[in-house]
């Protein structure tokens, strides 16, 4: 297939619109946008297609509660590295959807699939990861296309997540996302609206 000008503009939008989301409406997704979105995980690229992302889609209370408290005491330690105007600032921060967002998922990465029989990752472990981490942008770029806000939590213990989920030993906790529909939409990233970091443009080096 032959793209033209306006899918690139699409997309462009949809990069510039794309937010990790912190604020969400309690209205639940429906699940054929669940439907769509899951499906949109399996175009992401993985190393010798070893697709080794799994999902745990998080509806118990007990677990959810277990998470935000997890959260809560994470929060709280990382707090110790800042002082003055700074802590200040992290304190005022919201830095998770996990009391308001309808669809929570726990993302792991299986750290030895037979899938894709160890090709290109011999050298490169890590590819795992990386390949987990790009079915999840895939996922965001989706969910933002369909309208729906995701937000990522990494203020997390990721031994204490894989205990508490009691995943196989061979499972490598990745990333515990929100999913829901947004308070509002912006094109500018939170942290950058609060005053703690601009976007720092990328830079290619000639080397």
């Amino acid at each position: 297939m032959r793209f033209d000008p306006s899918h690139a503009d699409s997309l462009r939008q949809l990069l510039e619109w794309r937010r990790d989301i912190r604020h969400f409406r309690s209205e639940p997704v429906p699940e054929g946008v669940l439907d769509r979105l899951r499906d949109s995980m399996d175009t992401a690229p993985s190393v010798g297609n070893a697709r080794p992302w799994r999902v745990l889609r998080v509806e118990t209370k007990g677990l959810r509660d277990a998470v935000r408290a997890e959260f809560e005491r994470c929060r709280t330690a990382a707090s110790t590295i800042y002082d003055g105007p700074r802590l200040a600032k992290y304190n005022r921060l919201k830095l998770a959807g996990l009391d308001r967002a309808p669809v929570h998922l726990a993302v792991f990465t299986e750290t030895d699939p037979a899938e894709g029989a160890g090709l290109g990752r011999q050298t490169m472990p890590e590819t795992l990861m990386q390949s987990t981490a790009m079915a999840i942008h895939t996922l965001w770029l989706a969910a933002r296309a369909e309208n729906v806000g995701l937000g990522m939590v990494s203020i997390l213990e990721p031994l204490e997540l894989e205990r508490l989920f009691a995943v196989p030993e061979s499972w490598c906790f990745t990333a515990y996302l929100c999913l829901g529909y947004p308070e509002a939409h912006d094109d500018r990233p939170l942290l950058d609206r609060a005053g703690w970091q601009p976007n720092v443009p990328t830079r290619w080096e000639s080397v």
